[in-house]
């Protein structure tokens, strides 16, 4: 277990990205490091005494930098002042300064970080959450994911007595509900472990969010996917649905199949109309739709069942109404960083066209393939 003290953007003194904290064995001041993706790095048990050690780590930073606030006079309390003297000390570590950015915010979230939480003894991390509420003052939210096969086999006494001891949020990676795609990408959950484990955490207390990866099925799979994946949808009706489109990462299973053409992924437009079919097959859930990160192609696509299933469709068909031109533009400046929704368009067309001639005479590139590589940025 690990921990992700989240927090929005500082303002002032300085912007703040969110960041991902993993405790190591260094020095008190300095034992964090920040890697968003734990590649190459074998699976292992944390004990409850190591977890315990970091807490203890981040309630002592906390009381130094209450320390440095009463000494430059503001009381304890984590103002403008003392931050910009924590962010321009070159002395003072990254984990310092984490801990301190969360402080500045005061919203109390906590995540913790790895992908699978609940994987340990409900005894060991009842014990790890109920140090972390104890040591760290302010906390208003714990949230963790967890893998469905892995809940699906906890007992719904074991959820709730994880509940009670601080876990208020738990983040699923749905990907489909078709078995077909999970078998094929080895996810190593069914649509009905995904159903059970859901249906638990929903049942022990916890807001459930369930992520779903549109594209997953690719051109074989595609219809299947999202008819599959809005039935497992119906039968757990999570508080959150969040999509994450599918991008193939090279060095991995799914780009060797990609390669050797035993998967094929689809394009931005079929993806959208995947999604569509997708939303127009979720009938009686009170779900709320987000898409919220870079690689989704409509960032504006969020609702709340059913009341705002028609604002959804209608905003998929704004994009698919678009000229064949205007989409191509869109992609560019969605990818780009310069537009979140089409209504942004009108603004950017005629620089979006220019910069796309000038990539194009620059790359000698076709504008897809173009548009295809900043989309892979995001992985």
């Amino acid at each position: 277990m690990r921990f992700h003290f989240e927090q929005g953007p500082i303002r002032p003194p300085s912007e703040s990205r969110s960041l991902l904290l993993r405790f190591t064995r260094n020095c008190p001041w300095n034992r964090c490091a920040f890697c968003p993706v734990y590649k190459g790095r074998p699976f292992s048990r944390r004990s409850v005494g190591e977890i315990q050690a970091d807490i203890d780590t981040v309630r002592a930073i906390i009381d130094d930098i209450k320390t440095l606030s009463w000494s430059m006079g503001e009381g304890g309390a984590i103002s403008a002042p003392v931050m910009n003297r924590i962010l321009t000390d070159p002395a003072i570590t990254g984990c310092y300064r984490h801990v301190a950015v969360w402080l500045y915010h005061g919203d109390g979230t906590v995540f913790l970080q790895d992908a699978n939480n609940p994987i340990m003894r409900t005894r060991d991390l009842v014990a790890a959450l109920r140090y972390l509420k104890e040591k760290i003052p302010g906390i208003t939210r714990i949230t963790s994911y967890g893998r469905s096969a892995t809940l699906a086999r906890k007992s719904l006494w074991e959820l709730r007595e994880i509940h009670e001891a601080g876990l208020d949020r738990m983040h699923i990676g749905l990907e489909s509900g078709s078995d077909t795609v999970l078998q094929f990408m080895d996810k190593g959950a069914t649509a009905a472990q995904h159903i059970e484990a859901g249906l638990k955490v929903k049942e022990a207390g916890m807001t459930l969010s369930e992520y779903v990866m549109p594209g997953l099925g690719g051109v074989r799979w595609s219809r299947e996917h999202a008819l599959e994946t809005a039935r497992v949808l119906e039968a757990i009706d999570p508080h959150f649905i969040r999509l994450r489109t599918l991008r193939v990462p090279p060095d991995t299973p799914l780009w060797d199949h990609l390669q050797s053409g035993a998967f094929q992924t689809l394009s931005d437009d079929e993806v959208v109309r995947e999604i569509r079919l997708m939303i127009e097959n979720l009938h009686s859930i009170h779900s709320t739709l987000t898409s919220d990160h870079m690689r989704n192609l409509l960032e504006n696509l969020e609702g709340t069942f059913p009341h705002d299933k028609p604002k959804l469709l209608a905003v998929i068909e704004e994009y698919l109404a678009l000229s064949d031109d205007d989409r191509l533009l869109y992609r560019l400046g969605r990818y780009g960083g310069a537009l979140r929704c089409v209504d942004d368009l009108p603004a950017y067309r005629s620089r979006l066209a220019t910069a796309r001639r000038e990539l194009e005479q620059q790359t000698g590139k076709p504008i897809d393939a173009l548009i295809d590589e900043l989309g892979r940025q995001y992985l």
